[in-house]
């Protein structure tokens, strides 16, 4: 099953179309991340009279997220939940809990996120491959 009624936008685009569908009376419900190894795939899931429409956002590794918060204040909960649980920073949040969201102190860092394979293919040969958040928790 493919997801429908899907838009694709950029960082520069985010905000001014998520501005649009909630002018046009859609409702924002919630953000889906997931973690593609070499890139994140974050979609924005709005809905009016039961239709959902989506906005679909490719975003770099090291790549700041936009805050929709500013537009739509109950964003803030589900980006510091992409923020803690991803490791993707996010820029403006009304209320930033720094990481500290839903992780305590001395939890595993960004728990969700996967190892960017572009990033060990471009280490020089006999470079070891960098430790994961998880491998760096259990040698602690």
């Amino acid at each position: 099953m493919s997801l429908e009624n899907v838009t694709a936008v950029t960082t520069t685009d985010l905000l001014g179309k998520a501005a649009t569908l909630l002018a046009q009376g859609r409702r924002f419900i919630t953000i889906t991340c997931s973690d593609r190894g070499d890139h994140f795939d974050i979609i924005y899931h709005f809905d009016h009279d039961y239709i959902l429409e989506n906005l679909r956002l490719t975003l770099g590794k090291n790549e700041p997220l936009p805050s929709l918060s500013a537009i739509c204040l109950c964003a803030l909960v589900v980006e510091n939940e992409i923020q803690d649980l991803f490791g993707i920073k996010v820029q403006g949040l009304a209320i930033d809990y720094e990481g500290k969201f839903l992780l305590s102190e001395g939890a595993q860092v960004a728990p969700f996120r996967k190892p960017d394979p572009t990033a060990e293919a471009a280490a020089p040969a006999g470079t070891p491959p960098a430790e994961t958040s998880s491998q760096k928790e259990g040698a602690s």
